[in-house]
């Protein structure tokens, strides 16, 4: 059972941005200032990759570490109340997640997932970016 009502749920639930993301303005602000370009949401792609570099062939990810579940992260906790409704919808989040990456691997892009938490860090989050865009 739910702690709030219906009405109060429905508002904070419609209040969740799915783009646009403090996380992902993040991202895109050090990616910006290392040189690249990018394109944003292309809606022809398995599931609406956040960040989109043709030119490197690599679509990047910024996950919330609950909505996509990050293992070993205090974040990815399950809610205490309506447990019946929130296990059941988090894990179709990953493994919706698992079939969009392999299919756009198969599709010859390069993904790369980043991490709520790990935007706190945005040094550790350049250096990783450089690696995986410079091979």
């Amino acid at each position: 059972m739910d702690t709030v009502s219906k009405e109060v749920r429905s508002r904070n639930m419609s209040a969740i941005r799915s783009k646009n993301t403090n996380p992902e303005t993040v991202v895109r602000s050090l990616l910006f200032a290392l040189g690249y370009r990018y394109r944003l949401h292309r809606k022809d792609l398995p599931g609406k990759p956040d960040i989109i570099l043709k030119k490197h062939n690599t679509v990047i990810f910024v996950h919330g570490c609950f909505w996509h579940q990050h293992k070993e992260c205090k974040r990815a906790n399950i809610p205490k109340s309506n447990k019946k409704y929130w296990i059941p919808k988090l894990e179709r989040n990953v493994e919706r997640d698992k079939i969009n990456k392999r299919e756009l691997n198969r599709l010859g892009w390069n993904v790369i997932t980043i991490w709520e938490c790990e935007t706190k860090d945005s040094g550790k989050i350049t250096a990783e970016l450089k690696k995986k865009l410079n091979g």
